[in-house]
């Protein structure tokens, strides 16, 4: 009996051992599937906020943030947003999939916010509009759209330089990406000629991206003789235009100002793609609030493109989320709420613009002799300073002061209390 419990005992050790190599075989053999895997690069913006809470400075300032800051410099909720939510709260609504393409009274108010109340596109019913996961998702939905189905060069032109996010997004929808002129470094404005020049040799029917208004990460916005310009000459280059619309009434203030250059291209008979982000109007971010709009020829066009947005979403991500768009709907859709929103979106521009006019009074009173019009020249919520490397490399070193590489900081992170603080650190820097 021992000997048998002892033979027994053996056999066990013998298979436990057997089945741990075995195991850590595989193990080996999974863990080298993933060799070819790179280490990617940091996301440059990303790698300033981590830098920024790093530091101990009492005075650090984090220029880097990508989203609106009240002038204590934390996140605002808009009372608009919260009396949404407050009326659905007490609908006590269910949780549902919504459809391939969203709400439809939420797509209906994005349209006519974009488009305009007395839209002809969509009195003629010539507009496909449907929710999607923000502007990075409209955008996505967009590329992938025009990779099927675009019929000639599919390559986009973005300006030079663009969101950091559009490259990335074009190119994993299967578009090549090229650029045309858009920011003339010497002035810290708009190259109208460079841009003029470069458009009228894009090869026809290609596909060109504008941004409607508060370019990023510029500020830097084309006056409407620059936009009527470039309307005849996508006309004459047969080129589609795509629209990235984020900024719609953040920037000015005036939802009709900043939507001039859609509307304009729709009056003038374009057919054009239009993304829309509610992240910043709406300071709906983390709720992932968007819209993708394609202006069609006819209606029958129009259901066509239809169906087949549709099959392209399904297998992309189903439907969209529902709570942030039930809370943009209800605003747009309730004329109480409306007038609020459209006072907080006065609101905060205002208190961009007005940093922006502080920071210039404050480097005046700092001595700087240089010429910083194109601070207050710009518009939205970035700013292209003009600093050099070496001097963003001393702001952050000396000043705690984080802004990326290229001299781009957003203006949300300037506030009454730290204005004339960058101001100094600018000076410093640039003397």
């Amino acid at each position: 009996m021992a000997l048998r419990a002892a033979l027994n005992s053996a056999v066990r050790q013998s298979r436990a051992s057997t089945n741990a190599r075995c195991l850590g075989t595989t193990a080996s053999k999974q863990s080298s599937w993933w060799d070819g895997v790179e280490m990617g690069p940091p996301d440059p913006i990303l790698g300033v906020t981590e830098a920024f809470k790093r530091d101990t400075n009492p005075s650090k300032i984090n220029l880097g943030v990508g989203a609106y800051r009240d002038d204590e410099g934390k996140p605002f909720v808009l009372s608009s947003v919260r009396k949404a939510e407050e009326i659905l709260q007490g609908q006590k609504l269910d949780k549902e999939y919504l459809g391939i393409t969203g709400l439809p009274d939420f797509a209906k108010g994005a349209a006519k916010l974009a488009l305009g109340e007395d839209s002809v596109v969509i009195s003629e019913g010539r507009n496909v509009t449907t929710q999607t996961i923000s502007g990075t998702g409209s955008l996505r939905v967009g590329g992938s759209f025009l990779n099927k189905f675009f019929p000639n060069n599919k390559v986009i032109y973005l300006p030079s330089p663009s969101w950091g996010n559009h490259t990335p997004i074009f190119k994993h929808s299967g578009l090549d990406v090229a650029s045309y002129r858009y920011y003339d470094k010497a002035t810290c404005g708009f190259d109208a000629a460079g841009a003029m020049d470069d458009i009228s040799k894009i090869p026809e029917r290609s596909i060109i991206i504008f941004h409607a208004c508060a370019h990023n990460p510029t500020g830097v916005d084309p006056k409407q003789e620059h936009w009527k310009e470039m309307s005849q000459l996508v006309k004459d280059r047969n080129l589609l235009p795509f629209f990235d619309m984020a900024y719609q009434g953040f920037a000015s203030g005036s939802l009709e100002k900043d939507a001039w250059a859609v509307r304009y291209f729709a009056d003038q008979g374009h057919t054009f793609l239009l993304s829309q982000s509610f992240a910043k109007n709406m300071g709906l971010y983390g709720e992932r609030v968007g819209a993708f709009t394609v202006v069609c020829s006819t209606p029958e066009e129009a259901k066509r493109v239809e169906s087949q947005i549709k099959i392209l979403i399904r297998p992309m991500y189903s439907n969209p989320p529902i709570n942030g768009a039930r809370i943009a709907s209800t605003i747009l859709n309730t004329p109480d709420l409306y007038s609020l929103w459209l006072d907080e979106l006065r609101l905060m521009s205002g208190r961009i613009i007005s940093m922006r006019e502080q920071l210039v009074a404050n480097l005046k009173s700092e001595g700087s002799t240089h010429n910083w019009q194109h601070i207050t020249d710009q518009i939205g919520m970035f700013c292209f300073t003009g600093l050099k490397p070496e001097q963003v490399e001393r702001m952050t070193k000396e000043f705690s002061v984080y802004l990326t590489k290229d001299g781009r900081i957003s203006v949300a992170g300037v506030s009454s209390k730290n204005n004339a603080y960058l101001a100094h650190a600018m000076h410093e820097v640039t003397k």
